[in-house]
């Protein structure tokens, strides 16, 4: 009798079948990894929702709702209570919400006892420093993150959302730090791999000299999300990644005197526009007659490239835009971001699937999906603009900018259509979650 108690309990441990188990895996190795969510608030459309959600309910994409493959099986908030979602969502799924960074990632033990972590530091009340980026405490929880690695002796993948850090000191020391660990690391936005249409993706070794995004909303926010569509289409030109050599940050009228000064080309924002969203800009007349203060982050790179961000929604609407010219010629896309009106959560969904489906393959395979190093330079370069801005657009020359890499010999997972289907149009929040929403 004993013997057949124990080796019910040896099967169990590793997984097999057993009294009905719905899921069979051949050895404890097959068992789904653990992962931590580390979060700094959880409400409904914010990063914490939008991402760590997903991993818990499916992730709705134009081939189907794909079931995870990984297992949330902790949750810290540093801005949170019990009524907030992430709480609500965690009492869901039976998820325990611990106190501490550390905690979570130990299960309250005292050595790291999860196979992830999930890092999402955007959202929640932090104050902002004199240049206006808001003081996450990414550098804190992550300097938590490390030492749980340190004194555990061992180190597991870590998602990082959007830039490092607000400033560019942060931002180095936990790119720095998470490269003498050996840490897996990825970070930054959803964009780069979202609906391009038309399809667009340079060869890696294009000859691009000149690039322009077209973004909206805010600088810290936003003109983030900008930087990272920027990077991750020039970072394929010839010669790979060789850094930034300056960052000017205007905004008005100097946004109008730095374009008749060619710093950056009005003239491929025009033609971006006539081929994306289909608008006749002779016709419809100056861009000054509805745009009073735009902005423009300007990026110059190290081997003469030409980089720019321009915010002028009022323009063209809440909606993002690339083109480059390739071998002096003109090349464009839409980023699709944006869905039809009908949606009861319309952030929610599908922007950040085919993010969490690449976080999710680094955590499977330990290999990230795309280089970190584009968004320790996009981190500095936000980080710049900030400054040049509140220096009444002073050009900074950015010598610490130097960050030289070359993008991966394999391609992340993106859509392949050029806007949302199947269940990427689907409703969200999935109906059994709907209630904690709604209260």
């Amino acid at each position: 009798m004993r013997l057949k108690i124990l080796v019910l309990v040896c099967l169990s441990l590793v997984g097999f079948s057993i009294a009905g188990s719905p899921k069979r895996y051949k050895t404890k190795a097959d068992l789904p990894k653990k992962i931590a969510a580390v979060c700094t608030a959880y409400q409904p459309l914010w990063h914490g929702d939008v991402i760590v959600t997903k991993f818990l309910a499916g992730f709705p994409t134009d081939d189907g709702m794909v079931a995870p493959r990984v297992k949330i099986v902790s949750l810290y908030i540093d801005q949170g209570d019990a009524n907030d979602l992430g709480h609500k969502i965690a009492a869901h799924y039976k998820i325990p919400v611990y106190s501490s960074v550390t905690d979570t990632l130990t299960l309250g033990g005292d050595k790291l006892a999860v196979d992830g972590v999930l890092f999402i530091g955007e959202h929640g009340s932090y104050p902002k420093d004199k240049f206006g980026m808001t003081i996450y405490p990414r550098r804190r929880i992550e300097e938590e993150i490390f030492h749980v690695f340190e004194t555990s002796g061992r180190v597991v993948p870590v998602f990082h959302d959007k830039h490092l850090s607000y400033n560019w000191q942060n931002s180095k020391w936990i790119y720095d730090r998470a490269k003498k660990m050996n840490v897996p690391m990825m970070a930054g936005s959803c964009l780069p791999l979202i609906w391009r249409n038309p399809a667009l993706e340079h060869p890696v070794g294009s000859n691009i000299t000149e690039a322009v995004v077209l973004a909206y909303h805010t600088l810290d926010s936003y003109g983030f999300h900008g930087l990272e569509i920027l990077q991750s289409m020039l970072e394929r030109r010839k010669g790979g990644e060789t850094g930034v050599a300056s960052v000017q940050c205007v905004r008005g009228e100097a946004f109008y005197k730095a374009a008749k000064e060619n710093k950056f080309s009005m003239e491929l924002v025009k033609q971006v526009l006539a081929r994306c969203a289909d608008i006749d800009v002779d016709k419809k007349g100056p861009f000054s007659k509805y745009e009073k203060s735009p902005l423009v982050i300007i990026v110059n790179y190290c081997d003469g490239t030409k980089g720019a961000v321009l915010m002028m929604d009022d323009y063209y609407g809440p909606r993002w835009f690339y083109g480059a010219r390739v071998d002096g010629k003109v090349c464009a896309t839409e980023i699709v971001y944006n869905l039809p009106p009908n949606y009861e959560l319309p952030d929610a969904v599908p922007a950040f699937s085919y993010l969490c489906l690449n976080i999710e393959e680094m955590f499977v395979t330990g290999r990230p999906q795309y280089p970190v190093e584009r968004t320790l330079l996009t981190s500095g370069i936000i980080a710049t603009a900030a400054r040049s801005l509140a220096e009444d657009g002073r050009v900074i020359d950015t010598p610490f900018l130097n960050v030289k890499y070359k993008p991966f010999n394999f391609e992340p997972i993106r859509p392949k259509a050029g806007s949302p289907s199947g269940s990427s149009l689907g409703l969200w929040p999935p109906k059994e979650l709907k209630p904690l929403y709604s209260n």
